[in-house]
């Protein structure tokens, strides 16, 4: 069996975790203060219309992904098994896409650059991960 403890493959999932739990669970914690500023921050952008329905659809990616790379943790480090795991940095790389095109649609281009360095982390662990 690998020693997997602090391996690369679970320290990405630690970070994930971290960054997407913190954030989901922000969402679900101060719904509305969120949701007014996503309201103002979509005002001006094709997506004002939206709003309703990527509030909610953010706050489940984004969970989900901070759940899947908790578990992945878990499961790599007693299992060896990589899925969950797996399965936590594809949804924490569609989350991250899905914030990039908002801040791209809503012409926040320095947020959008933010978002940068979260993807990089991201699909770094979907690649070792993948080839675990």
């Amino acid at each position: 069996m690998k020693h997997v403890l602090l391996s690369a493959p679970v320290l990405c999932l630690v970070f994930l975790t971290i960054l997407f739990l913190q954030s989901g669970l922000d969402k679900v914690f101060n719904y509305k203060a969120n949701k007014d500023w996503i309201d103002a921050h979509f005002a001006k952008s094709p997506l004002k219309n939206f709003t309703g329905l990527m509030m909610p659809m953010i706050t489940v990616l984004e969970v989900a992904a901070g759940i899947c790379s908790a578990v992945g943790i878990f499961t790599l480090i007693f299992t060896g098994d990589n899925f969950i795991g797996l399965m936590g940095a594809q949804l924490s790389c569609l989350s991250i896409l899905c914030l990039f095109f908002g801040q791209r649609i809503a012409q926040d281009y320095e947020g959008a650059s933010t978002l940068t360095t979260y993807f990089l982390i991201s699909i770094a662990s979907v690649f070792l991960l993948w080839n675990y």
